[in-house]
C-alpha cells in the first residue's frame, strides 16, 4: 500500500502532521475526515524514505474545474480561515497544491487584488469566466455578514452533494456505454475479419447462399470497401452535432426536450434537475441571497433549458409580487409535492429547510432510480448482445447445414 506523509488542520485550528500506509489518497482523506481533520498537504514515500511531493489534484490538470474540486477548494479555504489564517495566505497556500494552471494563476491574482484593497467577492467577480456565479454571490454574502468561513462550508457541502449526484449518473452510464462499445467493436471485428474468410470458402464451393448469409456477406463487403467513408461520416456527424449543440440555443433546447421525454431516463433527468434546483436554492436562500437573485442563479445550474426557462418564468412572477410556491405552480413544470412543500416552508418561515428536504428526497430518488435502471439495463444489454452475435453466427453457419447444395458437381 502507498505510504503517505501529510499535514492537516483540525476544527480548532491545530496543525496536525502524520504518516502511514493507506489504500489510496481518497482513503487517507476519508480517515482524516472521520477525525475532523482537513488535509492541506501530502507527499508519498516508500515507508521511511523521503518521498516525492504529491500534489493534490485540486482541480484536475485538464481544463474545467469539477464540482468535487470546488468542494475541496471551498472546504480547505473555510478550515484555514477558521484556523485564523489570513485570506491572502490561505489562497496562496491552496494555490500551491493546484494542478490546473489557469485556476492556480487566478487564485494568485485574487490574492494580489485582496492585498491591494479589493474585497474577496469583487476579485472573484473580475474572473467570472472561471469562478461560478454561485460562489461569487455566496462569498459576497459571507463578507457582508462576517461569516465567510461558514458560507464557504456551505459551498463545500453544496458542491459535494452535486458531485455525488453527477457521479451516480456517470457511473450508471459507464456500464451500458462500455457494453455498447464492446459490442460494436466485436461485431465490427467479426464482419471485417471473420466473415470474409467464410465468404472465400463459400465462393470456392459455388452455389446459392441462403438469404441471411448473403445479406451478412453483403454487409461485410460494404463495410470493407467503405470503411474510411463510414468512420469519416461518424466523425463528421459527431463533430457537427457538438458544434451545433454548443452554438445553437434552439437546437440545444430541442435536445434537452427530447432527453426529458425518454422513458425512465427522462424521469431520472427531471429528478436530478429538481434535486439540483432545490439544493442550490436552499443554499443561496439560507445564506441570505434574495429569492429573485437565488432563482436567477439556480436557473443556470439545473442543466436543462426547458426547466431553466420555467425558473426564469417563476422569477418574473415573484418580481410581480407572487409568492414562490404560486410562481412555481404557475409554470406547470414542478411536481405538486415540490409546490406543496415550498408553500408550507413559506407559511412557516422555514423555506430553506423545506428546500433542503426536497433536495434530500430527490437525491435519494435519483440514487434509487439509478440502481433500478442498472439492474434493468445490464441483463437487457447482455440479451441484445447475445441475440446480435447469435444471429451473425447462425447466418455464417447456415450454409454448412446444407453444404451439399453448394458444391458444384
Amino acid at each position: 500500500m502507498p505510504y503517505y506523509r501529510y499535514r492537516a488542520v483540525a476544527d480548532d485550528g491545530r496543525l496536525v502532521e502524520g504518516e502511514g500506509e493507506f489504500v489510496s489518497l481518497e482513503d487517507l482523506i476519508i480517515k482524516l475526515s472521520s477525525q475532523n481533520l482537513t488535509l492541506i498537504s501530502v507527499s508519498e514515500a516508500k515507508h521511511q524514505t523521503e518521498g516525492k511531493s504529491l500534489e493534490i489534484k485540486l482541480p484536475s490538470f485538464f481544463g474545467k474545474v469539477s464540482d468535487r474540486d470546488w468542494s475541496l477548494l471551498a472546504r480547505q479555504l473555510s478550515v484555514l480561515i477558521s484556523a485564523g489564517v489570513s485570506l491572502v495566505e490561505a489562497l496562496e497556500l491552496i494555490s500551491d497544491q493546484i494542478l490546473n494552471k489557469r485556476l492556480k494563476r487566478s487564485l494568485l491574482e485574487v490574492a494580489k487584488d485582496i492585498e491591494e484593497g479589493s474585497s474577496f467577492h469583487a476579485a472573484l467577480q473580475k474572473r467570472k469566466d472561471i469562478f461560478p456565479e454561485f460562489i461569487v454571490n455566496l462569498v459576497a454574502v459571507g463578507e457582508e455578514t462576517g461569516e465567510l468561513d461558514l458560507v464557504l462550508r456551505r459551498v463545500a457541502d453544496y458542491y459535494e452533494k452535486i458531485a455525488f449526484i453527477k457521479g451516480k449518473i456517470k457511473s450508471a452510464s459507464f456500464y451500458p456505454s462500455f457494453v455498447m462499445l464492446f459490442a460494436t467493436l466485436l461485431v465490427w471485428g467479426i464482419l471485417t475479419f471473420v466473415v470474409p474468410k467464410f465468404a472465400d470458402i463459400y465462393k470456392s464451393l459455388g452455389g446459392e447462399l441462403p438469404w441471411p448469409t448473403q445479406l451478412l456477406m453483403n454487409i461485410s463487403l460494404t463495410l470493407q470497401q467503405n470503411l474510411h467513408y463510414i468512420f469519416g461520416s461518424i466523425i463528421l456527424i459527431t463533430f457537427s452535432f457538438s458544434i451545433l449543440y454548443k452554438s445553437n440555443l434552439s437546437f440545444r433546447e430541442a435536445v434537452h426536450k427530447l432527453l426529458l421525454k425518454i422513458p425512465k431516463f427522462g424521469e431520472l433527468f427531471r429528478k436530478s434537475a429538481f434535486a439540483r434546483f432545490s439544493r442550490t436554492l436552499s443554499t443561496l436562500y439560507s445564506s441570505g441571497v434574495s429569492v429573485e437573485r437565488s432563482l436567477e442563479i439556480t436557473a443556470k445550474v439545473v442543466g436543462f433549458i426547458p426547466i431553466e426557462k420555467s425558473i426564469g418564468q417563476a422569477k418574473k412572477e415573484v418580481l410581480e409580487g407572487k409568492t414562490l410556491w404560486m410562481a412555481l405552480q404557475k409554470t406547470g413544470t414542478f411536481p405538486k409535492m415540490v409546490v406543496a412543500m415550498v408553500r408550507v416552508g413559506e407559511e412557516t418561515g422555514n423555506i430553506d429547510e423545506m428546500l433542503n428536504s426536497i433536495a434530500n428526497f430527490y437525491e435519494e430518488e435519483v440514487d434509487r432510480m439509478i440502481e433500478g435502471l442498472i439492474s434493468l439495463v445490464e441483463p437487457l444489454l447482455i440479451v441484445i448482445l447475445g441475440v446480435i452475435i447469435g444471429a451473425i453466427l447462425i447466418a455464417l453457419y447456415l450454409p454448412i447445414f446444407n453444404v451439399g447444395s453448394l458444391i458444384i458437381r
